[in-house]
């Protein structure tokens, strides 16, 4: 399944039903009169949470959705039906954005969530409604009210505790592939990764899920590679690991380009707490490892985790690092992190 995160749809609401006019006119029976029913409801455009979905692509088949017109009223007092409400269903971590793509209709954390995007028009007032002791005969009734429309964007952005940032082929799908069950692509060329990926991780008694987005490049804010647009997948996240490739001749470069691309993004990246890693140090020789990895803490001002996800090697270390930081989110906020902590781990 091809896997969509942004959608442009187009939704409108039910028209209501007319109101009726109507007379009661039956031999022998003494009171007759008006009795024309009102119009029906029109249906409503209502977005809904559900379990199962992980992906917008239902949204590229069918871009148009459109409720029930209610029924106009009938006469013996018979009120038409409702139109049929429309309902379009989303995964959690979906956005809904007028179409400006700015203003915030709606956002969904949770399975079960459900948002009235439009309401449809009331019914129109058949004749019935309309008669008094001074008018005993009306011939009127209402038309119904017009539903509303409008074109919405969908955004999803995944819901992991933790995200893995860092240059193409800096060895964030091999670290995925290596502590999850995921099978993302693998490849010696940059932009292997073309869509965000998720697995879940399990370190000891405890698990986590971690997403993997596609790399980001120098001028990525400005539209260069694949631009920054998949950095919304992250920003839900507690934790980022940022992985920098060890091989490359300038490290810290390389860790500033990513650095410079998350502030330029926003939203509150930059601020994120961060797991900094030098990656890929079976390739590289004692002397080298130990001079890349003093210029990064410096160039950082924090520690440096040497891991090699090819090998497995220290893997676990920032495993368990990520495990820490939720865990102190979780007692900063106030409430239980989504890795619930059980045994703690002591390297």
């Amino acid at each position: 399944m091809k896997f969509l995160d942004q959608a442009k749809v187009y939704i409108r609401s039910g028209n209501g039903g007319s109101g009726s006019i109507a007379f009661r006119r039956e031999k022998f029976v003494e009171f007759g009169g008006p009795n024309g029913g009102n119009g029906g409801r029109g249906g409503d455009v209502i977005a809904e949470c559900v379990d199962g979905l992980n992906t917008l692509i239902d949204y590229r088949y069918q871009q148009h959705f459109k409720a029930g017109t209610g029924t106009h009223g009938m006469g013996q007092n018979r009120t038409g039906p409702d139109g049929e409400d429309v309902i379009l269903k989303v995964p959690v971590g979906t956005q809904i954005f007028e179409e400006d793509g700015e203003t915030l209709i709606a956002d969904f954390t949770e399975v079960g969530q459900r948002q009235v995007l439009l309401e449809g028009g009331n019914g129109g007032f058949g004749n019935a409604h309309f008669k008094s002791s001074t008018n005993q005969a009306p011939r009127r009734a209402n038309p119904g009210l017009p539903g509303e429309e409008k074109w919405i964007w969908l955004r999803l952005k995944l819901i992991a505790d933790a995200g893995l940032v860092g240059l193409p082929n800096a060895g964030k799908s091999t670290f995925l592939s290596a502590v999850t069950a995921a099978k993302p692509k693998i490849a010696d060329y940059p932009f292997t990764t073309l869509h965000p990926g998720l697995g879940v991780v399990r370190a000891g008694a405890r698990e986590f899920v971690l997403a993997d987005i596609p790399g980001l490049i120098e001028g990525a804010s400005e539209g260069a590679g694949l631009g920054d647009r998949f950095l919304g997948h992250v920003e839900r996240c507690g934790v980022l690991i940022h992985l920098v490739d060890g091989t490359q001749e300038d490290v810290v470069g390389t860790y500033r380009t990513i650095r410079a691309e998350l502030e330029a993004y926003g939203h509150g990246l930059e601020d994120k707490e961060e797991i900094l890693c030098l990656n890929k140090i079976d390739a590289l020789d004692p002397d080298t490892l130990a001079e890349r990895k003093a210029a990064l803490e410096e160039a950082s001002g924090g520690e440096v985790l040497t891991i090699s996800g090819a090998t497995g090697n220290n893997v676990d270390t920032v495993l368990y690092a990520v495990l820490d930081v939720l865990d102190h989110n979780a007692e900063n906020e106030g409430r239980s992190s989504n890795a619930e902590p059980k045994d703690k781990w002591v390297p």
